[in-house]
């Protein structure tokens, strides 16, 4: 098969991807990882509405290429045709400053089944920018450039290429340098988290700053504080985009994603709720998964639990009485006594 050939493979493969409004996972470092993945993957797949696909925790690129153990450990799934169990395909993030090295790990993290890689141009942690990766390259728009650009040309030509970014570092003034760079650097799509890093993740979100990106011939997708269907359709008028990225709302309610495009619509809306009932099931689930110590998956299940607050008026009364429990088996016992009550 020849470049061409390949080249013509990507472009129906990115018009397939986007035929239809596409709703996406959102990588979130510490809380999107394998097990979630699984969890959340699978309760959208049975509500009839799976994720297109999700994004992976980035990988983070300093030195070397990276061994495949590594790129397994944050991506279970490549083992596995790189899908979660209920086949949600899922996306390899990098993150790192150097271009030739990020290239270098692109192109093994396809050799090792990757179906698309991402760049991270958006992570607002202060330990990652200080090592200059996520945000802070969003004032270095010719570093993206390189980035994007040396990735591109390392990777099979069939095997898309996105960037993920925030609408600038400390403030909107790059977003036209960013644009350009975007433009001219080969991506295949961009998601766009609509606040800058100083914003970070504090109310509101600028969906209408994502409106200028919309010129890119490449689909644009939004990100930012949907916590709700009401969010989700005003995220799309203002950003001027059907394509949707789920993050945090997503894990409070993890049938938002089937809930977005319900409207006011009563038995869709009803058809795609998530009993307490429901969830139950899956918390037990994700206690019964795999970790490296129960310590650290109780504490992982907790984050998540403290996060179902806001979608579960259920969550705070359980949340109440296991804040302080360390043992899975009673935490499991209480879930079930919370079905009962």
């Amino acid at each position: 098969m020849n470049t061409n050939q390949q080249l013509q493979i990507r472009q129906h493969t990115i018009r397939q991807l986007f035929a239809n409004p596409v709703r996406l996972l959102a990588p979130m470092e510490g809380l999107t990882d394998p097990l979630m993945r699984q969890i959340l993957t699978q309760i959208a797949s049975d509500l009839g509405r799976p994720y297109d696909w999700s994004v992976s925790e980035f990988i983070r690129v300093t030195q070397h290429v990276l061994p495949a153990h590594v790129f397994y450990k944050y991506v279970p799934e490549l083992r596995h045709d790189a899908k979660t169990a209920s086949g949600t395909p899922i996306h390899v993030q990098l993150l790192g400053s150097e271009a030739q090295l990020m290239a270098e790990n692109a192109a093994y993290a396809a050799a090792l089944g990757a179906p698309a890689i991402d760049i991270n141009f958006g992570c607002p942690a202060k330990t990652v920018n200080s090592h200059r990766g996520g945000s802070v390259l969003l004032d270095e728009p010719e570093t993206m450039y390189q980035i994007i650009s040396a990735v591109r040309q390392a990777v099979p030509v069939h095997i898309p290429v996105s960037a993920k970014i925030r609408l600038g570092y400390t403030d909107t003034s790059r977003m036209d340098d960013i644009k350009a760079v975007i433009e001219d650097s080969g991506a295949d799509w961009l998601t766009i988290h609509a606040r800058t890093k100083t914003q970070g993740y504090k109310p509101p979100a600028y969906w209408d700053k994502i409106q200028s990106f919309n010129t890119l011939d490449i689909p644009v997708i939004a990100n930012g504080e949907i916590w709700n269907t009401e969010h989700a359709q005003n995220c799309m008028t203002q950003a001027g985009t059907e394509h949707l990225m789920l993050g945090r709302g997503a894990v409070t309610r993890p049938d938002l994603v089937a809930r977005v495009d319900c409207g006011s619509d009563d038995a869709m809306l009803s058809a795609a709720t998530l009993s307490w009932e429901a969830m139950v099931t899956h918390q037990i689930r994700f206690l019964e998964g795999q970790a490296k110590t129960e310590v650290i998956l109780v504490g992982r299940y907790k984050q998540w639990l403290a996060m179902l607050i806001k979608g579960y008026s259920e969550a705070k009364v359980l949340w109440d009485s296991i804040k302080r429990e360390k043992n899975k088996a009673a935490i499991i016992s209480a879930l079930q006594a919370s079905v009962r009550q």
